[in-house]
């Protein structure tokens, strides 16, 4: 399914990662730090971000073709992290995930990530957020869950985390919507926060470990 859809797109995917890690995700991602990006996919996020050590985990055995290298893959689900240790990942990033799953699997997921985040790391969260795409959720067959940012506030309180940043709307809902194409109007799109609220479909949050 996956491999059909975004056919016809993967460099154009490719660029408009590359451009969204260096000028704006990398500023929560230290130059040195452990990053796992749960539910890789085709590994756009992890390839492009620069990190002291990358690792990506997806379901879909096809992750281990799409990591770049020095991109360490491993085939796990997001709710059962094996072989990760707790407390040795600084950044934890999922992207476009929440949807395609039930809310206790968001719930056990979201636990995963806090086992494997050491204190005062980042939890990095995209997501379409169903307030302001509603008439277009459904399109895609394997969206299963409504979500929005107020929900993943509470979904995050619930396991443990503190939410430090929310951006209600930030990306256009996909790359088949009106996102600027071009990393030149990207880098643009990027630097104007106020188109992000005419344009933003998805929400961006940041959140880390709640203390004690």
């Amino acid at each position: 399914m996956y491999r059909n859809r975004f056919a016809q797109e993967s460099q154009q995917r490719q660029e408009l990662w590359g451009v969204l890690c260096s000028h704006f995700f990398q500023r929560w991602v230290p130059e040195d730090a452990v990053v796992l990006d749960i539910a890789a996919g085709h590994c756009e996020f992890i390839n492009n971000i620069r990190a002291g050590r990358r690792i990506a985990v997806d379901l879909n055995p096809d992750v281990t073709q799409h990591a770049a290298a020095g991109v360490q893959a491993y085939v796990l689900r997001s709710d059962d992290l094996a072989g990760i240790a707790e407390e040795s990942v600084d950044v934890v990033f999922i992207s476009n995930f929440f949807e395609h799953i039930s809310r206790e699997a968001i719930l056990a997921t979201l636990v995963e990530a806090r086992r494997v985040l050491r204190p005062g790391g980042r939890l990095l969260v995209l997501q379409p957020n169903v307030r302001y795409c509603a008439r277009d959720y459904w399109q895609f067959f394997d969206h299963i869950t409504p979500v929005d940012d107020r929900a993943l506030v509470e979904a995050f309180a619930a396991t443990g985390f503190d939410v430090l940043t929310n951006i209600p709307r930030f990306l256009p809902y996909s790359t088949k919507s009106r996102l600027p194409s071009g990393p030149a109007l990207v880098k643009l799109y990027l630097r104007v926060p106020l188109a992000w609220r005419v344009l933003g479909a998805q929400a961006f949050l940041v959140a880390t470990p709640t203390r004690g």
